[in-house]
């Protein structure tokens, strides 16, 4: 009885994933994907950046948000992400 009681936990453990001991650190580029995807998310409408389509199908090109002087300037590129960003990013997670 106790020769099966210990092969029983033995199974367990092998089928047990292994602990997560800590996430793997996103890449400078992976972290400024994720900063052009919030700033691209938190805008209302269907035009942050000059490569995003209108609800007919077409490109917003200039009359995207990102294109226009004043209002909104979402981050469209990974250009305009700064060191400052990314490092603040890193600081959150």
């Amino acid at each position: 009885m106790r020769s099966i009681k210990l092969w029983i936990v033995l199974l367990v453990m092998l089928m047990a994933p292994p602990p997560v001991h800590a996430k793997k650190a996103m890449s400078d580029e992976q972290i400024k994907q994720a900063i052009i995807q919030e700033s691209i998310d938190s805008y209302y409408g269907n035009c942050p950046c000059p490569y995003n389509t209108t609800s007919n199908g077409r490109s917003c090109g200039r009359r995207s948000a990102y294109s226009r002087p004043g209002g909104e300037s979402p981050l469209c590129y990974a250009s305009d992400v700064t060191k400052e960003m990314v490092r603040d990013f890193k600081a959150r997670q």
